[in-house]
């Protein structure tokens, strides 16, 4: 079983990097054009905060190597696209991001860490602490594919919600659901499954608007940037 476990979980670790790096394009349209454009950086903001609590969480938590070490990467990633979004941002955009970067990733990060370190002293209601933050997080994270449905459903459009982002969410949601069910860790078992529901629902409802109902839409025929960021729940 732990065998069957790790080797899940470096397949997780594999499609986890690959949904860190998948904005990487985006990025480089920004480099390229020195403008960040309509962009937001809010969704890497929050990535950011997300990967850092279960870096923390995978350290803390014995036997959490693989959850710590994908996490790690992501912070790495993270912090190389919130430093180029404020390079190249306008300067009310610059300082909107700043203001995030600070209350986000430095206070509320930095708080809930002294907090669960020097005063949670109990080992085992600290990891749960972590953990509770880090399955909140992720579940508020899921608000951009739900708004993403919610605008296809309503424009009858696949536009905003492009395959391979929604493939990536179904797969890294089962594969880490998968994990957490063999290493029976429900902190991270229970995000990854609403990731792998949604996942399901936006590949169902892909198919739907592009197959079934693709003669009764119309389409513009420019291509737009999806609205919808991937994130890696673990």
């Amino acid at each position: 079983m732990e065998r069957l476990a790790f080797l899940v979980g470096v397949i997780g670790n594999i499609i986890s990097v690959f949904m860190f790096v998948s904005p990487g394009m985006t990025f480089v349209r920004i480099v390229k054009k020195k403008s960040t454009e309509e962009f937001e950086s809010i969704p890497y903001i929050c990535t950011l905060l997300s990967s850092c609590l279960w870096t923390y969480y995978g350290i803390t938590k014995p036997g959490s190597f693989l959850v710590a070490t994908v996490n790690g990467f992501g912070v790495l990633v993270q912090i190389i696209f919130v430093v180029l979004f404020l390079i190249f941002a306008p300067p009310h955009k610059r300082g909107k991001t700043a203001v995030l970067v600070g209350i986000v990733n430095i206070g509320l990060l930095g708080g809930g860490i002294t907090v669960c370190k020097y005063l949670v002293l109990d080992e085992e209601l600290r990891i749960d602490i972590i953990g509770l933050m880090c399955s909140a997080l992720n579940i508020v994270m899921y608000a951009s594919p739900l708004s993403a449905m919610k605008r296809m459903v309503r424009r009858k459009s696949v536009e905003y919600m492009p395959f391979l982002v929604s493939f990536s969410l179904f797969l890294n949601g089962g594969i880490w659901t998968f994990y957490a069910v063999l290493v029976q860790d429900w902190f991270l078992g229970v995000p990854n499954a609403i990731g792998l529901m949604l996942g399901t629902l936006q590949l169902i409802l892909y198919f739907i608007y592009k197959y079934l109902l693709s003669s009764k839409t119309t389409n513009c025929g420019c291509h737009k940037d999806p609205l919808l960021q991937p994130h890696a729940t673990c």
